[in-house]
């Protein structure tokens, strides 16, 4: 069997009206369609009102930085020792994981004069400058709506730097409160239901 290159429904015409050799002459072959001309990143949400919306996005971070994607991994209310842009953790060479330098886990709203607030600002400072220059392939934002909601973040600030992050950057935010301007921001939601 073999296959022509002429459209069937059209017919055969040659460039003048005339043949040549007897063959009709084939019109050009058109570049292959496009769906995307350049990589466009998404801001994901992976919420759940129980601990386990990081763990798959963990791993997802995880295999992007293996297949050599540049990504950072920001937990905002994380603690433990030798945490902080000084302690952060780096895996497969292209992973940076980061969490507030304080020896706990932050679970209530700042104490006043606490470090912890200076702990998580330093954290969401330096992942905001890492998403404004756009030298990352995904940014991971863990607790991100709940660090707004507890007082330790500003909302019109985050939502701002979010606004502003280059076409190519993916982001996912996870936890299990998130504000309902994040969740319109969003161009994929992921809710986690136990079943039953």
């Amino acid at each position: 069997m073999t296959a022509s290159l002429v459209d069937p429904g059209h017919s055969q015409r040659s460039a003048a009206g005339s043949r040549s050799e007897g063959l009709a002459l084939v019109p050009p072959l058109t570049p292959p369609l496009r769906l995307v001309t350049q990589p466009e990143g998404l801001l994901q949400i992976h919420t759940a009102p129980f601990r386990g919306s990081f763990a798959a996005v963990f791993s997802q971070a995880l295999r992007t930085a293996g297949l050599g994607s540049r990504v950072l991994v920001s937990q905002f209310l994380k603690g433990g020792v030798e945490q902080g842009l000084a302690g952060s953790l780096w895996l497969c060479g292209r992973l940076q994981w980061l969490r507030p330098a304080t020896p706990h886990c932050l679970d209530g709203p700042p104490p006043v004069e606490d470090e912890a607030e200076d702990a998580v600002r330093q954290v969401w400072d330096y992942s905001r400058g890492r998403l404004l220059a756009g030298d990352l392939d995904l940014l991971v934002l863990d607790e991100l709506g709940l660090a707004i909601a507890l007082g330790y973040l500003p909302a019109a600030e985050v939502i701002a730097s979010l606004e502003q992050r280059p076409a190519h950057l993916d982001v996912i935010l996870t936890g299990p409160s998130m504000p309902a301007s994040l969740m319109a921001m969003a161009d994929q939601v992921t809710q986690l239901r136990q079943g039953r």
